[in-house]
């Protein structure tokens, strides 16, 4: 699977969506953008989370440090629901 970039600019331009509210997922250290040339971006893999942070922002009202607190329980949600996966398959081994 080819990993595309996003122009951050593009994408805040396609939604209509503020500068400063890339500035600030960037800052807090929500989703690192990269910097070249004056201009951010990003690896297309990183897109669903930027949509689901401008989602939680604009269609939600949960602030920054909200929308921090979110992505990480999802993270170790996901990571808790991989950890019983592998011991249901451990466990099968064992039947």
């Amino acid at each position: 699977m080819k990993i595309e970039r996003i122009i951050i600019s593009d994408y805040c331009n396609h939604y209509k969506i503020e500068r400063t509210f890339i500035d600030i997922l960037d800052e807090m250290g929500i989703i690192p953008f990269e910097k070249k040339n004056n201009e951010k971006f990003m690896d297309s893999e990183k897109l669903e989370d930027l949509d689901r942070c401008r989602q939680l922002y604009y269609e939600l009202h949960i602030n920054p440090e909200g929308i921090d607190a979110i992505l990480n329980l999802l993270q170790k949600q996901k990571k808790l629901q991989q950890e019983i996966q592998d011991l249901k398959n451990r466990l099968r081994l064992h039947e």
